[in-house]
């Protein structure tokens, strides 16, 4: 299954974005001549309702809800609030509804997807991306609470719906040479330019539903800031075509963004940092800094580096004064060292270990040592760093290979995904129509 599919299948399961202008403009929903004062002829909770439903005769139970809840829980970093769970359970079902739709479109179109194609398909996902054979994922399903005929059934949606956009919009998609070589073109002319990788989760909202979604898109924001998953909350609630991906645009530039108010948040953003919600046309936005460079520029980050990492431990419950001291005599030995060739004999002399790495990339390493390691020289040694009550340790800079000169994205890299963003598009449109046309009694 391509990443593309992916990518449109989740996109496509999201509700529709809805849009509204400034005031004054005229909205999508006067058409509907709403009166100012809604009154509702029944008290009803539509949240209250069980989680389940006919999708033109196909039946999704509470159970295929459960198991596929307990995927999204065991993905997820932290424990997800009750307040959280019933609206996660909605967004669940819409989902399977939307699987459903595909699966039966495929059939219909005698595409169909066959039981020995999901079974290979579960295998290798198995095998190559959780180092399980198909028996282990059973076992591994189960003891979630969930099941392997929950991840076949979403694995039989995104194959149906691959083979759907592969013969149905694929063919239809075109991109001409010209267009392409005027992005070439732009992305030349700004290199050496920042360019940003962010991540967002987009909500809709519009008149009547905002105060209710800014309350939402603050409650993502907290679970964020208290060690929530982003790319879990992104997948589950944005309303964007990030969504497949964890909400990772990749490496843009703020003009792709296409919103000033977006370009004058993210232009002020440090790596790491989340700001939101952030009103849109159209909604919300929540923004993720997760890094930045210059384009077709070489970053120094992803250096790879030699390193030798030369520790001493303490005793266990040694005095915090004898332990400065001792820190204070590695500190001092280090410093004798001339090179990492005379590393090893130094620091067998004051009883200190060592540990050899040739295959270090800067940016892997913690973001406290990065600057530091940037600047070194080959033969020097960092600051000693640890904890008294446990022992202190340096890394010695032993060798350095500084990465390549980038250039860019190459003219298929750039065709391929300007079709992706058109084939996204259709799909979206295509995906609406299976929904209007389905007939869905919810119980």
């Amino acid at each position: 299954m391509t990443r593309i599919a992916k990518t449109i299948a989740i996109l496509a399961a999201s509700a529709s974005l809805a849009t509204f202008g400034p005031a004054g403009a005229q909205q999508p929903s006067d058409a509907f001549n709403f009166p100012d004062d809604i009154n509702f002829l029944t008290e009803q909770n539509p949240n209250l309702r069980r989680a389940t439903a006919r999708v033109n005769g196909n039946i999704i139970t509470g159970t295929d809800v459960d198991h596929r809840m307990a995927l999204i829980i065991a993905s997820n970093d932290t424990q997800i609030p009750p307040e959280e769970m019933q609206r996660l359970r909605l967004q669940v079902l819409r989902n399977l509804i939307d699987e459903t739709l595909q699966v039966q479109e495929a059939a219909a179109l005698e595409m169909e997807v066959t039981g020995e194609e999901v079974n290979e398909s579960y295998t290798r996902y198995a095998i190559e991306r959780m180092n399980r054979s198909p028996e282990e994922m059973d076992e591994y399903l189960r003891s979630i609470g969930s099941s392997g005929r929950s991840l076949k059934r979403q694995i039989q949606g995104e194959l149906a719906w691959d083979r759907l956009l592969r013969r149905n919009i694929a063919p239809f998609v075109n991109v001409s040479s010209a267009e392409v070589n005027e992005l070439f073109d732009r992305l030349q002319a700004s290199r050496g330019s920042t360019e940003y990788r962010i991540g967002e989760i987009y909500l809709s909202a519009n008149s009547t539903n905002r105060d209710a979604v800014i309350a939402n898109a603050q409650q993502i924001i907290d679970q964020l800031r208290n060690g929530g998953s982003f790319i879990a909350y992104a997948r589950q609630f944005s309303e964007a075509s990030s969504a497949a991906v964890g909400g990772d645009l990749g490496w843009i530039q703020l003009e792709q963004l296409q919103n000033p108010t977006l370009e004058a948040v993210a232009r002020n953003l440090e790596a790491g940092q989340l700001e939101g919600p952030i009103e849109i046309a159209g909604g919300f936005s929540i923004l993720l800094m997760i890094d930045r460079r210059q384009v077709g520029m070489a970053d120094p980050r992803d250096a790879v580096l030699s390193l030798k990492q030369i520790s001493l431990d303490f005793p266990e419950g040694i005095p915090e004064s004898e332990a400065q001291l001792r820190a204070q005599q590695f500190e001092a030995a280090i410093a004798q060292i001339n090179g990492c060739g005379d590393a090893n004999a130094k620091a067998e002399e004051i009883g200190a270990t060592w540990i050899d790495n040739d295959e270090i990339i800067v940016r892997t390493l913690p973001e406290a040592l990065q600057p530091i390691m940037l600047q070194m020289n080959i033969g020097q040694a960092t600051p000693a760093f640890g904890a008294l009550n446990e022992g202190v340790r340096v890394l010695m800079l032993c060798g350095r290979d500084d990465p390549d000169e980038t250039s860019g994205p190459t003219f298929d890299q750039l065709m391929t995904q300007m079709e992706n963003e058109r084939i996204n598009r259709r799909a979206q449109s295509y995906l609406r129509d299976l929904r209007r046309d389905a007939v869905i009694d919810y119980n």
